[in-house]
């Protein structure tokens, strides 16, 4: 294969999305991929990309007067550096995309778009689940779409300390990580883990609802055993300390979260989001409950607490899966296909 020349644009904040992107392109890195980066100034993750290519900062709001420019040097990066793909994270990403023959022109949509204007020179749209793919489809794409969805961070884990985390060493440790804002469901876990005296909650994550989310754990009366990390280096040395790990998610497209709690080898709880309620198999690799189902959330976490054997049949199980369908291997080498042109003639791939 010869190695790939990729411009990346990404306007993300930070999150479970985020963290990805880092990953897949760190991978193509590894792969002699030469990249390019336009992304959201002030990124935590910045650094991370920092050694994989040269990276512009630009916030490309459509009517602001910078967009201009920043079109005028993304046209003649193109021109010049020629890249054989350009690949843009998300929809708003896409509208930047040029109609420049010598390239693979894709969009990674890890959500559901509203609609397809921004995806007009595309080549392709790669979407993380079947559901996005089929949303497209219902909007009206009609050229092709591949499903790639993620893989976890190839990490070593290095479960942090229960002392660490002023948490008794024999607590029921429930753990949630995300962005702090309301389509995670925070709420409904904070609501549930006041109902398990002996469980502890912590919250890795940060956003904007991370204050109402304190004071609501305040006026449930569990701000004594609730514990708030704040952006974390790597959240998995945090879950793998957990005794559990629920997801409460209001809406989810995939869970990347999920996976990464089997990588970590903790049993998981999840509400039936879209992204869970393609991937996950209830009663066996993780327990589901319903969306804001606060009694069904503290059922399925007191069946883990009380069940040690199933706790270690679902982290099995949920390993298996990994290995099976979500690694690295498998997902870099399906995106090399598409780099290579091998989606053409065809409309889906789900």
């Amino acid at each position: 294969m010869t190695a790939k020349k990729i411009l990346h644009m990404h306007f993300g904040k930070e999150g479970g999305a985020e963290r990805f992107f880092v990953s897949l392109v760190r991978a193509f890195a590894d792969r002699g991929m030469e990249q390019h980066f336009i992304v959201r100034p002030g990124r935590l993750w910045r650094e991370e990309i920092a050694d994989m290519g040269p990276i512009w900062e630009n916030n490309f709001r459509r009517l602001a007067p910078g967009a201009a420019v920043l079109r005028w040097r993304m046209n003649r990066l193109v021109r010049h550096w020629q890249p054989d793909v350009i690949m843009a994270w998300m929809s708003r990403s896409s509208r930047l995309i040029p109609n420049y023959p010598g390239a693979v022109k894709l969009t990674r949509l890890g959500d559901y778009p509203r609609h397809l204007r921004n995806f007009r020179n595309n080549d392709l749209i790669v979407s993380n689940t079947p559901g996005i793919a089929e949303a497209c489809q219902t909007l009206g794409w009609q050229k092709p779409i591949k499903v790639i969805s993620n893989f976890p961070r190839p990490v070593s884990i290095a479960p942090i300390s229960r002392a660490a985390m002023a948490t008794p060493e024999d607590a029921f440790v429930v753990a949630g990580s995300g962005r702090f804002v309301d389509r995670k469901g925070f709420d409904t876990l904070l609501s549930a883990v006041a109902t398990l005296p002996e469980a502890w909650l912590w919250l890795i994550g940060e956003g904007e609802k991370r204050a109402e989310l304190e004071a609501l754990a305040s006026h449930l009366g569990i701000a004594e055993r609730t514990r708030f990390t704040g952006w974390v280096e790597e959240p998995m040395n945090y879950v793998a300390s957990a005794s559990a790990f629920v997801m409460p998610s209001r809406h989810e497209p995939l869970g990347n979260v999920v996976l990464e709690a089997w990588q970590a080898s903790v049993p998981v709880v999840s509400t039936r989001s879209e992204g869970p309620s393609w991937f996950i198999r209830d009663g066996q690799d993780a327990l589901m409950c319903e969306i804001d189902d606060t009694a069904g959330m503290v059922a399925a976490i007191a069946r883990l607490r009380d069940d040690p054997e199933l706790s270690a049949q679902l982290v099995a199980a949920g390993r298996k899966r990994l290995a099976a369908e979500f690694t690295m291997e498998r997902v870099v080498a399906a995106y090399i296909d598409v780099f290579n042109g091998k989606f053409r003639d065809e409309n889906t791939d789900h």
